[in-house]
């Protein structure tokens, strides 16, 4: 390209009037096709095929069985996805001026180092495939998007007292619980791995490393430091660990199939917690998978109707109505910016191309 615009810098002293014709064909020239280290752009953003595989690798993790290669371009694929969708959320970000700073990651990166020792904490980055950069990269990414929703989605929720008696007049015989409930909280500490390339939770790489974790992570909450705060920090469990390891109410019949955490856990008093408990897979009844948890109970409520009058009730359906306007807010937030941004996905382009060979 540099050679080309030389060349035609010359030739203008050569010839002083260049026709329509020949600047048009000049200015084709121009935009060439990608190299084929480039998989997708995101508004000339490229996407390159090192990052796709780099997170494509660490979805197989340490499975010995090869993917077909149908499998494997399927997975491909929503990694890719993922990384467009990403890069669309940083730009917008970036506009924003919202990007996450080099000291919120360098204090996010702390709070994850805090549980480790040095060598157990590069340890992880390994068994990861990543490097301490790419670690980096994920919490400023992490962080940044997090700064985006809190402007774009959260500072925009209302849920009025009228909102919360509507739902209950609505709802009224799901507050009649029928059995005894507990409202508890979980830290966790996992050795499987991370669900999502890219994932923020810092899984132990192994189960020995998952109970030096969580025997940490319980000391921690022993010498008296904020339960929540733990779990948001460190917890393994990310269907929860934002909202301080909160599991919500679970009732008894539930909470019995565990017998070793139920015996545990019924002898607590509101606000103290369990020792280190072995977690078991649900699917599979006695079958321990690597994980360990330490709980605690929030609140204990026996059978009966509950009133609106009551706070937890109305705190309950706050919570619930907060949540369920976010997720449909952040739906068509992201979608809106998927339509306002310019992307290209080379790499499907491709498939579909040989596909219908």
């Amino acid at each position: 390209m540099q050679v080309e615009s030389i060349f035609l810098l010359r030739r203008r002293f050569a010839v002083p009037i260049l026709s329509s014709g020949l600047l048009f064909a000049a200015l084709v020239g121009c935009h060439r096709p990608p190299s084929p280290d480039v998989m997708a752009t995101v508004n000339g953003k490229e996407i390159l095929r090192s990052e796709v595989e780099k997170y494509y690798k660490a979805n197989l993790g340490d499975n010995p069985q090869e993917p077909s290669p149908e499998q494997a371009n399927i997975v491909r694929l929503g990694v890719l996805r993922n990384l467009i969708d990403d890069e669309i959320i940083q730009q917008r970000a970036a506009k924003l001026n919202l990007t996450a700073t080099d000291e919120d990651v360098n204090a996010k990166l702390t709070e994850m180092k805090t549980p480790y020792t040095q060598e157990q904490f590069d340890k992880q980055l390994q068994q990861r495939g990543i490097t301490l950069d790419d670690l980096k990269r994920e919490i400023r990414h992490s962080l940044t998007q997090n700064k985006l929703l809190n402007k774009e989605i959260e500072s925009k929720i209302n849920i009025t007292d009228g909102d919360i008696n509507s739902y209950y007049k609505a709802h009224k015989a799901d507050f009649n619980f029928i059995e005894p409930r507990y409202q508890l909280a979980q830290v966790v500490a996992s050795a499987e791995p991370a669900a999502q390339p890219g994932s923020m939770q810092s899984k132990a790489p192994n189960e020995a490393d998952a109970k030096k974790k969580i025997q940490a992570l319980y000391n921690r909450l022993r010498s008296g430091e904020d339960f929540g705060a733990v779990a948001i920090q460190f917890s393994d469990n990310a269907n929860n660990a934002s909202n301080g390891g909160d599991m919500g109410f679970i009732y008894e019949s539930s909470l019995r199939s565990d017998s070793e955490a139920f015996n545990a856990i019924s002898k607590l008093k509101p606000g103290e917690i369990t020792d280190i408990l072995p977690m078991y897979d649900s699917a599979g009844p006695g079958r321990h998978i690597g994980a360990y948890a330490v709980y605690k109970l929030i609140a204990r409520e026996p059978a009966g109707q509950r009133e609106l009058s009551d706070p937890r009730v109305q705190q309950a359906i706050h919570q619930l109505l907060h949540e369920n306007h976010a997720q449909l807010l952040k739906n068509a937030y992201f979608e809106m910016l998927h339509d306002q941004a310019k992307t290209r996905n080379y790499f499907a382009e491709q498939i579909l191309k040989e596909g219908a060979k």
